[in-house]
């Protein structure tokens, strides 16, 4: 997903893609581990989604006391 499919969602909406990706990034983990993922690059895609879910929740935090 690209970062303004994030952008647009509420904060309880990226916790709950945050979620979902952690599992998916927990699967894809087994799935490595026992020779059976069909996809490699899906493990970088999960790994990058989840990181820019926690900057942009990190962004909303730090601009939400300055209002």
């Amino acid at each position: 997903m690209a970062k303004t499919d994030f952008v647009g969602k509420t904060d309880d909406q990226l916790s709950e893609s945050l979620g979902q990706l952690k599992r998916e990034q927990f699967n894809l983990r087994f799935q490595s581990a026992t020779n059976q993922l069909e996809k490699p690059s899906r493990v970088r895609e999960v790994r990058r989604d989840i990181a820019r879910i926690k900057t942009l929740q990190a962004q909303r935090t730090s601009a939400a006391p300055a209002k």
